[in-house]
Protein backbone atom coordinates (compact mmCIF):
# COMPACT_ATOMS: atom_id res chain seq x y z
CA UNK A 1 0.00 0.00 0.00
CA UNK A 2 1.09 3.57 -0.53
CA UNK A 3 2.73 5.26 2.42
CA UNK A 4 0.73 7.85 4.31
CA UNK A 5 1.85 11.47 3.95
CA UNK A 6 4.03 12.72 6.77
CA UNK A 7 3.43 16.02 8.55
CA UNK A 8 7.01 17.25 8.25
CA UNK A 9 8.49 17.09 4.75
CA UNK A 10 12.07 17.13 6.01
CA UNK A 11 12.70 13.45 5.27
CA UNK A 12 11.10 13.74 1.82
CA UNK A 13 13.19 16.79 0.96
CA UNK A 14 16.31 14.99 2.12
CA UNK A 15 15.37 12.03 -0.08
CA UNK A 16 14.98 14.38 -3.06
CA UNK A 17 18.43 15.87 -2.51
CA UNK A 18 19.95 12.41 -2.17
CA UNK A 19 18.17 11.17 -5.29
CA UNK A 20 19.31 14.15 -7.33
CA UNK A 21 22.92 13.66 -6.21
CA UNK A 22 22.80 9.95 -7.09
CA UNK A 23 21.35 10.60 -10.55
CA UNK A 24 24.11 13.12 -11.16
CA UNK A 25 26.51 10.22 -11.70
CA UNK A 26 24.40 8.72 -14.51
CA UNK A 27 25.82 10.73 -17.47
CA UNK A 28 29.36 9.71 -16.51
CA UNK A 29 28.40 6.04 -16.39
CA UNK A 30 26.56 6.32 -19.74
CA UNK A 31 29.76 7.37 -21.49
CA UNK A 32 31.64 4.46 -19.89
CA UNK A 33 29.23 1.64 -20.77
CA UNK A 34 30.77 0.82 -24.19
CA UNK A 35 27.25 0.21 -25.54
CA UNK A 36 24.74 2.18 -27.56
CA UNK A 37 22.82 4.90 -25.71
CA UNK A 38 19.51 3.01 -25.55
CA UNK A 39 21.37 -0.19 -24.63
CA UNK A 40 22.93 1.64 -21.68
CA UNK A 41 19.42 2.47 -20.49
CA UNK A 42 18.33 -1.14 -21.05
CA UNK A 43 21.09 -2.49 -18.81
CA UNK A 44 20.39 0.22 -16.26
CA UNK A 45 16.83 -1.02 -15.83
CA UNK A 46 17.38 -4.75 -16.39
CA UNK A 47 20.16 -5.05 -13.80
CA UNK A 48 18.05 -3.11 -11.31
CA UNK A 49 15.00 -5.39 -11.62
CA UNK A 50 16.08 -8.22 -9.26
CA UNK A 51 16.77 -5.78 -6.41
CA UNK A 52 13.59 -3.83 -7.11
CA UNK A 53 11.55 -7.04 -7.09
CA UNK A 54 13.05 -8.09 -3.75
CA UNK A 55 12.45 -4.67 -2.23
CA UNK A 56 8.88 -4.54 -3.55
CA UNK A 57 8.19 -7.97 -2.06
CA UNK A 58 9.63 -6.97 1.29
CA UNK A 59 8.44 -3.37 1.65
CA UNK A 60 5.15 -3.30 -0.25
CA UNK A 61 3.66 -6.58 0.89
CA UNK A 62 4.34 -8.39 -2.35
CA UNK A 63 2.77 -5.61 -4.42
CA UNK A 64 5.02 -6.50 -7.36
CA UNK A 65 2.88 -9.62 -7.82
CA UNK A 66 -0.20 -7.52 -8.57
CA UNK A 67 -1.11 -6.30 -12.02
CA UNK A 68 0.36 -2.87 -12.70
CA UNK A 69 -1.84 0.19 -12.99
CA UNK A 70 -2.10 2.22 -16.19
CA UNK A 71 -0.03 4.95 -14.55
CA UNK A 72 2.80 2.46 -13.92
CA UNK A 73 2.75 1.23 -17.51
CA UNK A 74 2.77 4.76 -18.89
CA UNK A 75 5.58 5.70 -16.50
CA UNK A 76 7.65 2.86 -17.94
CA UNK A 77 7.00 3.89 -21.53
CA UNK A 78 7.80 7.53 -20.84
CA UNK A 79 10.94 6.56 -18.95
CA UNK A 80 12.13 4.46 -21.89
CA UNK A 81 11.76 7.50 -24.14
CA UNK A 82 13.39 9.70 -21.51
CA UNK A 83 16.46 7.49 -21.20
CA UNK A 84 16.88 6.92 -24.93
CA UNK A 85 16.67 10.64 -25.75
CA UNK A 86 18.87 11.65 -22.81
CA UNK A 87 21.53 9.00 -23.35
CA UNK A 88 21.82 9.97 -27.01
CA UNK A 89 22.07 13.58 -25.86
CA UNK A 90 24.89 12.67 -23.46
CA UNK A 91 26.76 10.96 -26.30
CA UNK A 92 26.25 13.79 -28.79
CA UNK A 93 26.73 16.92 -26.68
CA UNK A 94 28.59 17.82 -23.50
CA UNK A 95 27.60 16.17 -20.22
CA UNK A 96 26.89 19.60 -18.74
CA UNK A 97 24.55 20.65 -21.56
CA UNK A 98 22.75 17.29 -21.61
CA UNK A 99 22.15 17.46 -17.87
CA UNK A 100 20.99 21.07 -17.74
CA UNK A 101 18.69 20.89 -20.77
CA UNK A 102 17.10 17.66 -19.54
CA UNK A 103 16.43 19.35 -16.22
CA UNK A 104 14.13 21.94 -17.73
CA UNK A 105 11.48 19.50 -16.50
CA UNK A 106 10.51 21.69 -13.48
CA UNK A 107 8.92 24.21 -15.82
CA UNK A 108 6.67 21.56 -17.38
CA UNK A 109 5.88 19.88 -14.06
CA UNK A 110 5.04 23.16 -12.33
CA UNK A 111 2.64 24.21 -15.09
CA UNK A 112 0.88 20.82 -15.11
CA UNK A 113 0.76 20.73 -11.31
CA UNK A 114 -0.92 24.13 -11.30
CA UNK A 115 -3.38 23.46 -14.14
CA UNK A 116 -4.24 19.80 -13.47
CA UNK A 117 -3.65 19.20 -9.76
CA UNK A 118 -4.58 22.76 -8.68
CA UNK A 119 -1.39 23.06 -6.64
CA UNK A 120 -0.51 26.59 -5.63
CA UNK A 121 2.86 27.97 -6.70
CA UNK A 122 4.10 30.91 -4.66
CA UNK A 123 6.29 33.74 -5.92
CA UNK A 124 9.17 32.61 -3.69
CA UNK A 125 9.14 29.17 -5.32
CA UNK A 126 9.07 30.68 -8.82
CA UNK A 127 11.95 32.97 -7.96
CA UNK A 128 13.94 30.06 -6.56
CA UNK A 129 13.27 27.91 -9.63
CA UNK A 130 14.31 30.73 -11.96
CA UNK A 131 17.49 31.29 -9.97
CA UNK A 132 18.34 27.59 -9.96
CA UNK A 133 17.74 27.19 -13.70
CA UNK A 134 19.78 30.29 -14.53
CA UNK A 135 22.63 29.06 -12.35
CA UNK A 136 22.59 25.63 -13.99
CA UNK A 137 22.54 27.24 -17.44
CA UNK A 138 25.52 29.42 -16.52
CA UNK A 139 27.44 26.34 -15.42
CA UNK A 140 26.63 24.58 -18.71
CA UNK A 141 27.78 27.58 -20.73
CA UNK A 142 31.00 27.70 -18.78
CA UNK A 143 31.71 24.03 -19.48
CA UNK A 144 30.37 23.92 -23.03
CA UNK A 145 33.84 23.74 -24.56
CA UNK A 146 34.84 20.60 -22.65
CA UNK A 147 34.04 17.16 -24.15
CA UNK A 148 31.37 18.60 -26.47
CA UNK A 149 30.42 15.28 -28.10
CA UNK A 150 30.14 14.39 -31.77
CA UNK A 151 27.07 16.47 -32.70
CA UNK A 152 26.33 19.16 -30.06
CA UNK A 153 23.32 20.82 -31.82
CA UNK A 154 21.45 17.51 -32.19
CA UNK A 155 22.49 16.44 -28.70
CA UNK A 156 21.13 19.68 -27.26
CA UNK A 157 17.78 19.19 -29.04
CA UNK A 158 17.47 15.60 -27.79
CA UNK A 159 18.39 16.65 -24.26
CA UNK A 160 15.80 19.42 -24.27
CA UNK A 161 13.14 16.97 -25.53
CA UNK A 162 14.08 14.71 -22.64
CA UNK A 163 12.54 17.25 -20.29
CA UNK A 164 9.10 16.57 -21.76
CA UNK A 165 9.44 12.79 -21.48
CA UNK A 166 10.73 13.02 -17.90
CA UNK A 167 7.92 15.37 -16.93
CA UNK A 168 5.38 12.84 -18.21
CA UNK A 169 7.18 10.04 -16.33
CA UNK A 170 7.33 12.17 -13.20
CA UNK A 171 3.59 12.92 -13.24
CA UNK A 172 2.68 9.25 -13.89
CA UNK A 173 4.84 8.12 -10.96
CA UNK A 174 3.18 10.73 -8.77
CA UNK A 175 -0.25 9.38 -9.74
CA UNK A 176 0.81 5.77 -9.16
CA UNK A 177 2.28 6.61 -5.75
CA UNK A 178 -1.17 7.70 -4.59
CA UNK A 179 -2.18 4.00 -4.57
CA UNK A 180 0.98 1.91 -4.58
CA UNK A 181 4.23 1.67 -2.67
CA UNK A 182 7.50 3.09 -3.95
CA UNK A 183 9.19 -0.17 -4.94
CA UNK A 184 6.12 -1.62 -6.64
CA UNK A 185 5.93 1.48 -8.83
CA UNK A 186 9.68 1.33 -9.49
CA UNK A 187 9.56 -2.37 -10.37
CA UNK A 188 6.74 -2.18 -12.91
CA UNK A 189 7.86 1.07 -14.53
CA UNK A 190 11.41 -0.30 -14.82
CA UNK A 191 10.21 -3.59 -16.33
CA UNK A 192 8.12 -1.80 -18.96
CA UNK A 193 10.94 0.68 -19.56
CA UNK A 194 13.47 -2.12 -20.11
CA UNK A 195 11.20 -3.74 -22.69
CA UNK A 196 10.75 -0.42 -24.48
CA UNK A 197 14.50 0.25 -24.54
CA UNK A 198 15.14 -3.28 -25.85
CA UNK A 199 12.91 -2.52 -28.84
CA UNK A 200 14.67 0.81 -29.43
CA UNK A 201 18.22 -0.55 -29.22
CA UNK A 202 17.42 -3.46 -31.57
CA UNK A 203 15.63 -1.19 -34.06
CA UNK A 204 18.62 1.18 -34.13
CA UNK A 205 21.18 -1.62 -34.39
CA UNK A 206 23.16 -0.49 -31.37
CA UNK A 207 26.09 -2.24 -29.71
CA UNK A 208 24.39 -4.15 -26.91
CA UNK A 209 27.12 -5.87 -24.89
CA UNK A 210 29.95 -3.98 -23.15
CA UNK A 211 33.38 -5.07 -24.40
CA UNK A 212 35.20 -4.99 -21.05
CA UNK A 213 34.64 -5.46 -17.33
CA UNK A 214 34.84 -1.69 -16.96
CA UNK A 215 31.86 -1.37 -19.31
CA UNK A 216 29.87 -3.89 -17.29
CA UNK A 217 30.87 -2.02 -14.14
CA UNK A 218 29.44 1.17 -15.63
CA UNK A 219 26.18 -0.65 -16.44
CA UNK A 220 26.02 -1.88 -12.84
CA UNK A 221 26.71 1.66 -11.66
CA UNK A 222 23.74 2.87 -13.69
CA UNK A 223 21.54 0.21 -12.08
CA UNK A 224 22.62 1.30 -8.59
CA UNK A 225 21.98 4.93 -9.50
CA UNK A 226 18.52 3.95 -10.74
CA UNK A 227 17.50 2.08 -7.59
CA UNK A 228 18.88 4.66 -5.17
CA UNK A 229 18.29 7.89 -7.10
CA UNK A 230 14.96 7.25 -8.82
CA UNK A 231 13.79 5.23 -5.83
CA UNK A 232 14.42 8.12 -3.45
CA UNK A 233 12.60 10.53 -5.75
CA UNK A 234 9.64 8.17 -6.19
CA UNK A 235 9.42 7.77 -2.40
CA UNK A 236 9.38 11.54 -1.93
CA UNK A 237 6.68 11.99 -4.59
CA UNK A 238 4.12 10.41 -2.26
CA UNK A 239 4.89 13.04 0.37
CA UNK A 240 5.39 16.36 -1.41
CA UNK A 241 3.44 18.59 -3.83
CA UNK A 242 4.41 18.19 -7.47
CA UNK A 243 6.09 21.57 -7.84
CA UNK A 244 8.05 21.24 -4.62
CA UNK A 245 9.17 17.72 -5.51
CA UNK A 246 10.75 18.81 -8.73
Amino acid sequence: AASAPVKAPVAALAALVFGACAIGFAPIFVRMTETGPAAAGFWRLLLALPLLAALAWRNDGGAARDLPSRAMLLAGLFFAMDLSFWHYGVKLTSVANATVLANLTPIVVTIVGFLVFKEKVGPLFLAGMALGLSGAWTMAEGRGSTAPGTNPPLGDVLSAATALWYAAYFLCVRQARARFGTMAVMFWSSLVGALGLAVIMLALGEDILPATLAGWGACLGLAIVHVTGQGAIAWALGRLPTATAY
